[in-house]
């Protein structure tokens, strides 16, 4: 259902008649969740399920739920729970009808005490401050197996994109991984790395991240900054793209907006056009009218144009390492945090 207005409504987004009338609509059907492709306001969210008597849920909530779903590692879902309590804490309201306060003292003589929203922002500020706690040690051990990277010259590629744009399929094509790739949104929220080989006397660290999406909540990336500077600190980031999506271009703004956000815009970037076997395009590279490779059209499925990026980040390293000397070539002294590719 969609509704055209001016201006949201302060007090129900939708405005009381299509409120109504969407209320109507989830009796008749039996829905008993309202979902809105836009970010409510606390008040907004309150009055809708008021009117509506039943659950709301905005766009951020929704992707914090699926976020929540996703999450598999340790780190992954402590930023979860980070983010789903830093919206939560914006949102509480008092739903208790047995109760209007905790009184302090003793009896008849005691004052006031503590409302039971006040005790649940306390345990909400005590919980996020114990995660984000948590999450600086995860973050500390990532920047030094990161400064172990950097000690070694090695080159380090990211993939970056919209989500579900076949990202982690890609992985798993460049570095014969097993990640996990399926075709649905936030596949991937932990960032997975791997070391592999794509030229004999080339090695370099490719890794796979979460996906970007319209609307990111800003919590979200917050709580990922720390899982996000895997991008920022690459030496290449491959943005992958839903060639068959209609809204790629729209896609491709997203993900740019994204990445300045994080301060990863000044990072050499890469498009690379995956899904082309839903198109019938062939696969290959293309350059601008200066000669310049601009971009890689390929296919991550059937590995039609795989070997054709392979040779591109090879040259891209090779390059580096004329440049300042890295040593891309094969390392014995190799991260052992970092899985290496021993397919080749």
């Amino acid at each position: 259902m969609q509704a055209r207005r001016e201006r949201p409504d302060p007090a129900l987004f939708v405005g009381s008649g299509k409120a109504e009338e969407i209320a109507a609509l989830m009796k008749s059907t039996g829905a008993g969740v309202a979902l809105f492709d836009v970010a409510l306001s606390p008040a907004q969210q309150r009055n809708l399920e008021r009117e509506l008597d039943a659950r709301v849920l905005d766009r951020t909530a929704l992707i914090l739920d699926i976020f929540g779903q996703r999450a598999k590692s340790r780190e992954g879902k402590l930023q979860v729970e980070l983010a789903q309590l830093d919206h939560l804490s914006t949102r509480l309201v008092r739903g208790w009808t047995h109760l209007e306060r905790q009184r302090g003292g003793l009896g008849k003589t005691g004052g006031p005490g503590e409302k039971q929203i006040e005790l649940d922002r306390r345990m909400i500020t005590t919980r996020v401050k114990a995660l984000r706690e948590r999450l600086k040690v995860l973050h500390k051990q990532r920047r030094t197996q990161r400064r172990s990277r950097d000690r070694r010259h090695v080159f380090t590629v990211s993939l970056v994109g919209y989500t579900n744009a076949g990202k982690s399929t890609l992985f798993n094509a460049l570095t014969r991984a097993q990640a996990y790739a399926a075709d649905q949104l936030f596949a991937t929220l932990d960032t997975t790395s791997r070391r592999c080989f794509v030229a004999p006397d080339v090695e370099v660290v490719l890794s796979d991240t979460v996906g970007f999406i319209r609307g990111l909540p800003h919590a979200l990336v917050e709580a990922f900054k720390s899982t996000l500077e895997e991008s920022v600190e690459a030496d290449l980031l491959l943005h992958v793209v839903d060639a068959a999506s209609p809204a790629r271009e729209a896609q491709i703004a997203e993900v740019d907006r994204v990445l300045r956000e994080i301060g990863a815009d000044h990072v050499p970037q890469l498009l690379v056009f995956n899904k082309v076997d839903r198109l019938g395009r062939a696969a290959g590279v293309e350059h601008d009218p200066c000669g310049t490779l601009s971009r890689v059209f390929l296919s991550a499925v059937t590995g039609a144009g795989v070997d054709e990026l392979r040779e591109v980040i090879a040259g891209r390293a090779r390059a580096a390492r004329t440049d300042d000397g890295r040593d891309v070539a094969v390392d014995s002294e190799a991260d052992p945090s970092i899985p290496a590719d021993v397919s080749h």
